[in-house]
């Protein structure tokens, strides 16, 4: 197997995380407003609040990311992590979900909370193989999510 490296945010990072992430999103939903403001402005959006963006490397290439949104609190939102299909069945996004909560740790948070959509199986099954459980959802948060989960650290 190939070493995956994982990467903090940088500005020369930042398009893989529009490119990757609009793959997905695309494919099963619409790029939304709050989408494309986080996707396009990853320094503004999350970096300057105190969130994070981690970058897989493999191959020599930027395969996958997942966004760290700073909910207050002592607590972060795992958002847009996404897996380049080429890239998929190497554990990268298990990785980058592993490094998600390991620097949500560092940072002193107790919780780590996600919202899904129940079509994104494969998804959903990372979560939960990490440690992710469900939780009752509140109304009218995300319009294409039908699932929230949490880890508490």
């Amino acid at each position: 197997m190939e070493k995956v490296s994982i990467h903090p945010f940088s500005e020369s990072l930042a398009p893989y995380f529009l490119s990757i992430n609009r793959e997905w999103i695309e494919k099963y939903f619409a790029m939304e407003p709050f989408d494309k403001a986080q996707l396009q402005n990853p320094q503004e959006t999350l970096i300057n609040q105190g969130g994070e963006v981690l970058f897989a490397e493999w191959k020599g290439e930027i395969v996958g990311t997942v966004g760290l949104k700073n909910g207050g609190n002592r607590q972060y939102e795992l958002i847009k992590m996404g897996v380049l299909p080429k890239a998929r069945g190497q554990k990268i996004g298990w990785m980058l979900g592993k490094a998600a909560l390991d620097w949500s740790k560092k940072q002193g948070a107790e919780k780590v909370l996600l919202y899904s959509n129940s079509i994104l199986v494969p998804a959903i099954a990372l979560y939960r193989s990490l440690g992710f459980r469900e939780i009752p959802m509140e109304p009218g948060t995300y319009q294409r999510c039908d699932i929230k989960m949490e880890y508490l650290l």
